[in-house]
């Protein structure tokens, strides 16, 4: 058999070309403004609490509507995205969740604080089925670890801005206009996706070699597939089941994190920003590894189920410090922990995002991803009221963080149960 020189591996490189990232980075710019807008009310907390009046459990309630619409959207836009494709799903959905967003600098009280929070949840919840489904469209099985933990990284990447521009444009125009200016500046975003995306036969200047790699996977059956159909799987609710024990840890540590290292450590607005980035910065690198890890294990020759779990198996063990998060006795231990503990998540979560396309034929991959959004979501209004009566009763993180630490192995336990192969389904 002959073998390739060097010269034609690199030129065969360079036949199948790089567009595809490019989409992968108009997913990760949207990602990071998503998380933008989400984690804003948590960095204002204590500023919104204070000037509305709000107890820990009316802000719970406020996250909980949130969660709700979210839930309920998550499995409305991964039937739309199915249906419509990825370019207009995300489109409606961008839309949706930016004028939630600025409204909440009109609110007066709690309850259309709530009301707008949910609008924002429902237009957030296309974000990770519409970006799934860009991913499916435009990366082959090997890749799309990698590509979903790319984008996914531009969470972390909000995560970090946002403490660094709300609390300058609070204290300059007041908590109302941080809304208001952020909600503006990120149409930008629109415009280039409008312009940008469509699917890869669509796109002219696509090389003919990229247009290969990214079609090289078997063909799919074209036929549209109901998500009542898809609640019969096993592999359905493996997904979901993880979603469901994972998702509410994420937004304990979105909605929550500024409010502990306030409360723990006597942080003001300006002043918790250098410790959140921190800690976003770290779990950006978790998001890349988790899925560059189970993508190099593929290549390496191990099967799909055998590189996802096992990269799962070893981000549980990993959020496991944040039992003693409470017991650091500094902010910078705490910070370390805190970090390690959302960058385990995020690799956890960039793979398990990725085992709906492992097993699912394309047609059925976003309204897999919806279905465990809800569920996700549904376990996120859990975590929030639990939270909120927690710390209205106790005023102690000790036991939320106790179920944070848990909740990883179980999950990969649970996913293992439903499907021990990840087997692939072709026949719906």
């Amino acid at each position: 058999m002959a073998t390739e020189t060097a010269p034609e591996v690199i030129a065969a490189a360079e036949r199948v070309g790089k567009y595809r990232w490019v989409i992968c980075g108009l997913l990760f710019a949207a990602t990071a403004i998503n998380y933008v807008d989400r984690q804003m009310i948590g960095l204002l907390k204590p500023t919104i609490s204070a000037d509305l009046g709000w107890s820990e459990t009316t802000y719970a309630d406020v996250v909980f509507w949130f969660q709700a619409a979210y839930s309920i959207g998550y499995l409305s836009f991964g039937k739309i995205v199915d249906m419509v494709g990825a370019r207009i799903g995300y489109t409606v959905a961008f839309l949706i969740w930016t004028a939630g967003h600025t409204l909440c600098g009109f609110v007066g009280n709690a309850f259309q604080f709530s009301l707008a929070r949910a609008l924002l949840g429902l237009g957030e919840s296309g974000n990770f089925p519409a970006g799934i489904k860009a991913v499916t469209e435009w990366f082959p099985a090997k890749e799309r670890a990698l590509a979903t933990g790319t984008f996914n990284a531009g969470a972390n990447v909000g995560a970090i801005i946002a403490p660094i521009v709300v609390p300058l444009l609070t204290i300059a125009y007041g908590w109302r206009m941080a809304f208001i200016v952020t909600g503006a500046f990120s149409l930008i975003w629109l415009v280039a996706w409008i312009a940008i995306y469509r699917r890869p036969r669509e796109v002219k200047s696509l090389t003919p070699g990229e247009l290969a790699h990214i079609e090289s996977d078997p063909a799919d059956p074209a036929e549209k597939i109901g998500w009542l159909k898809l609640l019969g799987y096993r592999e359905t609710w493996a997904y979901a089941l993880g979603k469901f024990l994972i998702d509410p840890i994420w937004w304990l540590f979105l909605f929550w994190t500024p409010d502990f290292l306030g409360k723990t450590y006597h942080l003001d607005l300006m002043s918790f920003g250098p410790p959140l980035v921190a800690i976003y910065l770290i779990s950006d690198l978790g998001s890349v590894a988790g899925g560059f890890t189970s993508s190099r294990m593929m290549k390496a020759g191990l099967s799909a189920n055998m590189a996802r779990k096992l990269t799962m198996l070893v981000c549980a063990f990993l959020v496991m410090p944040i039992f003693f998060v409470q017991y650091a006795g500094s902010l910078w231990p705490a910070v370390a922990i805190l970090g390690l503990a959302t960058a385990a998540h995020q690799a956890f979560s960039a793979n398990l995002y990725t085992i709906p396309s492992d097993m699912f034929p394309r047609a059925a991959v976003g309204s897999v991803i919806g279905i465990g959004g809800m569920v996700g979501g549904i376990g996120g209004m859990l975590m929030a009221k639990f939270t909120g009566y927690i710390l209205q009763t106790t005023g102690s993180y000790t036991p939320i963080f106790a179920v944070a630490g848990s909740v990883y192995v179980l999950a990969v336990l649970v996913v293992h149960l439903l499907s021990p192969r990840l087997a692939r389904i072709d026949q719906i």
